[in-house]
Order: structure tokens, then C-alpha cells, then sequence
């Protein structure tokens, strides 16, 4: 777009009765070049917002994280302006502000893995896909804000701004890549799903099902064990009212085939020694120990080697980034499965919490220590900011 194509539409947009958003002379230039945009919806975008930025790196999430007022961001030519509605909480956010996923990033730098939100401003090229008022999901860093900046190219265009869409975004497609890759589920197996009724493990508790496995699930209390129960789980377990250890040898004395695990420490060891011969287990996470300082929570890796070899079984990683390849695939599959009503996606947004609704960019360090705290029921939601028309 020229120069003047530019200054054309700004003065078509106020005789229109349109608001336009004010750009510098250099922005006017830089836009001959394709790189800034022109909202044309007069959507009401301020000049400054507030972010989640993480300042020092700790596994305390309240201590590394601030809020800071910043400039809402220009997209590029390729980006969306995104107005954050919904952002979604992880066990991996605090890996994050404690920097072990990249240690040469240092501070600061935004928080935040994923969210849905209304397109508010684009730029030129990305127009040929979106346009302002579409409702979009992501998964990139820098969600904990009232606006984010997204490439066209990673956004997927959504119908509604539902919470339950977030849940498809990492926790799904995680569970998903990662039994599809690595489980090799076999029909009338037995699979252990450790957290099952977490943000992750409720959608590992379905896919097992649809493989037609017998499902254990373990969960902190006789609610998450009714849940687990409307989801398919064969056999719920309450690991505060029952022996974990006990209910394995006694009612699966051969062992369980594959165990999806996500919480690491004497529940990865006690999953370790009920394994079945030919047993799989895939480490998607190990959530004790990562408010610790070292990020770890002790395990009994001295006998690994001979247990192992005595079963023949094998212990598998899974972290999502290194199975980009299988992303756009696997949530399309899940977005399909959930618009047919063939996936449960449960979201906690904290109506159960004493202080009430995950509401509020600062609301996000409540669910961090909710989800912490093992009370979440489903994927842990924050609303950002409540629906506005545009």
C-alpha cells in the first residue's frame, strides 16, 4: 500500500464515523514497505497495556513474575494484534521463569504459553487471512497480556472465544502426539494416566479409552474420581484414601503396560516397579519437584538399570517442541473430535476457589498456586478480560 492509498483509507475510515488509530510519520513510511497496519474496525485500542513479565529467574512464580504497563505492540506485516480473552495456565510456566528450558535467555522477557483472543489490528499480508474481529487461538510465548502479537501463520482461527479450546492447545495435543508416537497402545492393554484429572492426563484417560485400553487413573480426591469416571477411567485412585502401591501389585499383579506420567518422585518409582513386561512409560512431566530449587524431586535411580532390564520395558521423554512437526496435524484431529462432541474438554476457571473467578491478568499468579496446590479439576483458565463488541 502507497503512501497516499494509506492516507485515502484513514480519510474514507473518519468519514465513515470510524476512529483510526494515529500513526507516527515513521510508521506512514515504514507502511509503502508492507510492515504496519491500519485498523479499519475502530476497535479501540489503547495506547498502553499491562504484561506478565518475568524479571528474575525462580521457580517462585510470584517472585519472578511482575505486571508492567508497555506499550501495546504494532503486528508486522504477517502478525495479528491479538486482544487476549482466555489464557491458559501450565506446570510449565514456572520451568519457564525459572529458565530451564533455554538458559541463554535471561531476563526480562514475557510470560505465557497460550491463549485465545479477537483479532484487533494485522497487517497487510496477514489480511489475506484474517481479518479484525475474528476470534483466534495460539500457542507462543508472551499470552500473559492484555495484547499479544502473533504470526498469521501460527494463529488458528477459531469459532467462539471458548475456554474449552485452550485445553486443545498444549495439554491435548500433548497427550495426543505423545500416545501416538511414542505408547503404541494395543487393544485390551492396561495404562496407568498418573494426574488424570489434570489439565493433560484427562485427555491421555480418553485416548486410552478410544484405543480400547483398560484406564487407571490416580487423582487427589473423590471428586477428581467421580470426574474420572464420566470420562471412562476403569479404575479411579485416590492416592489420599488409598495405597497407590497396594491397589497396583494386588489388582494388576502382571503389571500395567504403559504408564503416562506426569508427576515424577515416589510416583514415578512406584510406577517404575509395577511396570509389565514389555512395559512403556513416557515422562511428560515430573510437577513435584518443580517448585524445588534444582527443579527435580528425587527418584530411585539406582535400580532403574536392572528393573528395566528385567522387563524389557522402556522409559520414554516426550516435550512437546521437539514434535512440532506433528502439531498443525494432531490439532486439527482434535479440533474436528471436539466440534463432533467425541472429546471431553474440561477447564477449571476457579469458581470453586474461595476467592472466586480466575479474572484479571493478576489472577493469573492465583491459579498458578491453585493449580499447584492440586485443586484444579481440568485445565486451569484464566479470562483475561471479559467479551467486548468491537
Amino acid at each position: 500500500m502507497s503512501c497516499f492509498g494509506f492516507l485515502t483509507s484513514c480519510r474514507r475510515a473518519l468519514l465513515a464515523g470510524h476512529r483510526v488509530r494515529v500513526l507516527s510519520l515513521r510508521s506512514i513510511v515504514d507502511l509503502s514497505y508492507s510492515t504496519h497496519f491500519m485498523d479499519y474496525r475502530a476497535s479501540s485500542i489503547p495506547a498502553s497495556m499491562r504484561k506478565m513479565v518475568v524479571t528474575k529467574l525462580s521457580p517462585n512464580f510470584r517472585e519472578a513474575v511482575c505486571i508492567q504497563n508497555a506499550p501495546v505492540p504494532t503486528p508486522a506485516d504477517g502478525d495479528l494484534l491479538i486482544r487476549n480473552r482466555y489464557v491458559g495456565i501450565n506446570a510449565s510456566d514456572i520451568n519457564y521463569t525459572a529458565g530451564r528450558y533455554d538458559p541463554s535467555v535471561r531476563p526480562p522477557f514475557d510470560a505465557g504459553f497460550e491463549g485465545i483472543g479477537t483479532v484487533v489490528g494485522l497487517g497487510l499480508s496477514a489480511s489475506s487471512q484474517y481479518t479484525v474481529g475474528d476470534t483466534v487461538a495460539y500457542f507462543g510465548e508472551g499470552a500473559f497480556a492484555e495484547y499479544t502479537v502473533v504470526s498469521a501463520k501460527k494463529a488458528i482461527a477459531i469459532r467462539t472465544a471458548r475456554p474449552e479450546y485452550l485445553t486443545l492447545l498444549v495439554s491435548a495435543a500433548t497427550a495426543h502426539i505423545a500416545i501416538q508416537r511414542l505408547a503404541k497402545l494395543k487393544e485390551g492393554e492396561t495404562v496407568l494416566v498418573t494426574a488424570a484429572a489434570g489439565g493433560t492426563g484427562q485427555f491421555a484417560v480418553q485416548f486410552a479409552k478410544m484405543a480400547g485400553c483398560h484406564v487407571v487413573g490416580t487423582c487427589s480426591s473423590n471428586e477428581k474420581a467421580d470426574f474420572l469416571k464420566t470420562i471412562g477411567c476403569d479404575r479411579p485412585i485416590n492416592y489420599k484414601t488409598e495405597d497407590l502401591g497396594s491397589i497396583l501389585r494386588k489388582e494388576y499383579p502382571r503389571g500395567v503396560d504403559v504408564v503416562y506420567e506426569s508427576i515424577g518422585g515416589r510416583i514415578f518409582d512406584l510406577a517404575v516397579s509395577n511396570m509389565a513386561v514389555l512395559g512403556r512409560l513416557i515422562v511428560i512431566g515430573f510437577i513435584s519437584g518443580y517448585q524445588s530449587a534444582s527443579g527435580l524431586q528425587p527418584v530411585k535411580a539406582g535400580t532403574l538399570p536392572v528393573k528395566l532390564l528385567q522387563k524389557s520395558a522402556t522409559i520414554s521423554g516426550f516435550f512437546l517442541p521437539h514434535f512440532m512437526s506433528d502439531y498443525r496435524e494432531a490439532l486439527s484431529i482434535l479440533n474436528e473430535m471436539f466440534a463432533k462432541g467425541k472429546l471431553i474438554c474440561t477447564v477449571d476457571i476457579g469458581d470453586l476457589d474461595p476467592e472466586g473467578h480466575f479474572m484479571g491478568l493478576e489472577s493469573v499468579y492465583r491459579a498458578v498456586d491453585y493449580m499447584y496446590a492440586g485443586k484444579n479439576l481440568g485445565k486451569v483458565v484464566v479470562e483475561v478480560s471479559p467479551h467486548s463488541k468491537l
